[in-house]
């Protein structure tokens, strides 16, 4: 099948008025392309000749070096940990390396850094999450604790306060805050929804026992971000507090989709409630502490994960990491702590225990194999990327 017919299918779920916005983030480098396309990642890996055997994990799925952030935890810690877990579900263990390591492959070139770098930062990578597994103890990362550009990233995002985020994102309006449209990444919605979606949102904070008292919806527009993630169904609201003046919150509520990794993994998945319940039981297991104010919800027939969009969330991204020495530390930090994930939620429902997970950090047989994958697979999704980028100006994939 045609990389056009492929992608084309898997996006036809998607709203047809945002998948040319994907389109177009996904024409920006091989990088971003390669985040848009999880589900041709998977999909070639199953076609391919198998990695050595590795124990079951849970993984988020869609690894790369950019789903590493900042949160604020529910003990109101920041933390820099994995932040993305929209694909997340149980695999082998080496499914998140080898996509990991194939984002440093592409990263590396896309930052125009030699060959023998990127291969020694991938042997890095291994090398770190491998010590890690071997030792058995997960490890966590917060300001006091963090080391190089991962400490100044942590200690700029807990400077950044809930009135700094309110100032992007809401604009003054009859002695009253609205959400602004005048952000690019805010759309308004038609009159029928958007009073829906207050409703909705209005009897959610009433009866759950996960939403927060005494707020009621100020407004609420349609929100875009990511990249993979771009034409789900994503909402942001602007809750004010009816006891407290002037006190703010903002909410995401993003669309669950089923996991674009489970129909190429052959393993039997948990019977989660909703794909909302399965990302959020994921993050929970998975990252040190959770982030606050996680819920879901179902609106209009479509599962959908609830959060607070906190002033202090934020992802690394590769082109910061622009200094050789920088990208040591922090490739570094990812390999300890995609392990500490694994180990975290080691022996749960069907993953492997901390002794198999330890006793696979101690191999060292598979390595090899991984690094050799995901070198052929970063200049497999260049080549896509060309042909994706032809195709575009082509005007194949529509107006």
């Amino acid at each position: 099948m045609k990389l056009e017919e492929r992608l084309k299918i898997f996006n036809q779920g998607l709203l047809p008025n945002k998948v040319q916005l994907k389109y177009e983030a996904m024409a920006e480098n091989a990088f971003r392309f390669f985040r848009g396309t999880c589900h041709l990642f998977y999909e070639d890996l199953a076609a391919a000749e198998p990695l050595p055997l590795s124990p079951l994990a849970w993984i988020c799925g869609d690894q790369h070096i950019e789903n590493f952030g900042s949160y604020k935890g529910d003990n109101k810690l920041v933390y820099f940990d994995l932040n993305d877990f929209d694909e997340a579900l149980l695999a082998p263990a080496s499914y998140e390396t080898v996509r990991m390591v194939t984002s440093i492959f592409i990263a590396f070139d896309n930052l125009d850094f030699e060959e023998e770098k990127a291969l020694k930062m991938a042997q890095l990578f291994l090398k770190t999450y491998s010590a890690t597994l071997a030792k058995g103890k997960a490890i966590s990362i917060e300001p006091r604790t963090a080391k190089g550009i991962v400490c100044d990233f942590l200690t700029a995002a807990t400077k950044s306060t809930y009135k700094d985020l309110l100032k992007k994102r809401t604009v003054s309006k009859k002695k009253s805050i609205m959400l602004s449209l005048a952000d690019e990444r805010h759309f308004k919605l038609d009159k029928p929804l958007r009073k829906a979606l207050k409703a909705h949102i209005g009897e959610w904070i009433k009866t759950s026992s996960d939403g927060p008292y005494n707020y009621e919806v100020q407004s609420v527009v349609f929100r875009l971000a990511g990249t993979g993630s771009i034409g789900v169904k994503r909402y942001l609201f602007l809750l004010k507090s009816t006891n407290t003046k002037n006190h703010y919150l903002l909410l995401d509520m993003k669309q669950a989709r089923s996991s674009s990794v489970a129909p190429y993994v052959p393993v039997q998945q948990l019977g989660w409630d909703s794909e909302a319940a399965r990302v959020i039981g994921a993050q929970q297991r998975m990252q040190n502490v959770p982030a606050a104010l996680l819920s879901t919800t179902v609106f209009q027939g479509d599962s959908f994960m609830i959060q607070e969009l906190q002033p202090v969330k934020d992802s690394i991204k590769f082109k910061q990491l622009k200094d050789y020495r920088d990208m040591y530390q922090v490739i570094d930090d990812m390999a300890a702590l995609t392990a500490s994930a694994q180990l975290r939620s080691g022996g749960r429902q069907g993953s492997g225990t901390i002794d198999e997970l330890m006793a696979f950090g101690l191999d060292q047989g598979w390595q090899e194999a991984v690094i050799a994958y995901a070198q052929r697979y970063a200049e497999k999704t260049k080549a896509y990327y060309r042909a994706f980028v032809k195709d575009l100006k082509a005007g194949k994939y529509g107006d």
